[in-house]
């Protein structure tokens, strides 16, 4: 199922971002205050417009708390990061999540409405755009340009069923390499594996084979 998204700053991190989640079939708004940014972002994203991130005028006519996760990318202005995040929790954004270059600066987002924080730039915006973009992921590691490990919660029809009952290998095209249960690893179960609600699978796949199991 698709998710919105609204990305501030299309900047280097923004940019990679904003493609990863585009390219899942999210939808996706970028702002940003330089034209030429927000123009070669309407080549790939569902929508992007010029503003100001800091002006709570601009903020307000988004609404922004019609988006499920809103994306502050600014990585060369702190001031202005800082005031648009505060603004955009303020605005009622569900969950803010913002890039910092320094612990001090993380330390500050957190304490004015950033529910999230990293350090980034293009790994890292891929890594989070997919858990982030397609649901029931916590996290993703690529091995190469096409297959990763991801971990991801059951899915609600495999609950109750076993790894043999539902052929994941030959349905999904995806390995199950370990089952996670209260942070234990459990590596390579067994075909009579029954599946539960509370644990986590790392699976080994390429993107969409994911996307196409996830639904």
């Amino acid at each position: 199922m698709a998710r919105s998204f609204l990305i501030v700053g299309l900047g280097r991190f923004g940019k990679h971002m904003a493609k990863s989640l585009t390219k899942q079939g999210n939808e996706v708004l970028a702002i940003d205050i330089n034209e030429d940014r927000v123009n070669s972002a309407l080549k790939y994203v569902t929508d992007a417009q010029i503003g100001d991130a800091t002006d709570p005028q601009f903020i307000a006519e988004l609404g922004v708390n019609n988006f499920d996760v809103c994306i502050v990318a600014i990585g060369d202005n702190f001031q202005s990061s800082l005031e648009s995040t505060c603004l955009l929790k303020e605005s009622g954004a569900k969950y803010v999540f913002a890039r910092a270059n320094r612990d001090i600066h993380k330390k500050f987002l957190l304490r004015n409405g950033a529910d999230e924080v990293i350090y980034a730039e293009r790994e890292t915006a891929e890594r989070f755009a997919m858990r982030f973009g397609l649901k029931g992921i916590s996290d993703y590691f690529k091995l190469n340009d096409e297959y990763a490990i991801y971990e991801i919660a059951v899915p609600e029809s495999w609950i109750g069923k076993t790894i043999v009952e539902k052929n994941v290998r030959q349905k999904y095209n995806v390995n199950v390499l370990a089952i996670k249960h209260d942070g234990i690893f459990d590596a390579l179960p067994g075909p009579d594996h029954l599946f539960t609600a509370d644990e986590k699978l790392l699976v080994l796949g390429n993107r969409e084979s994911i996307q196409k199991m996830m639904k």
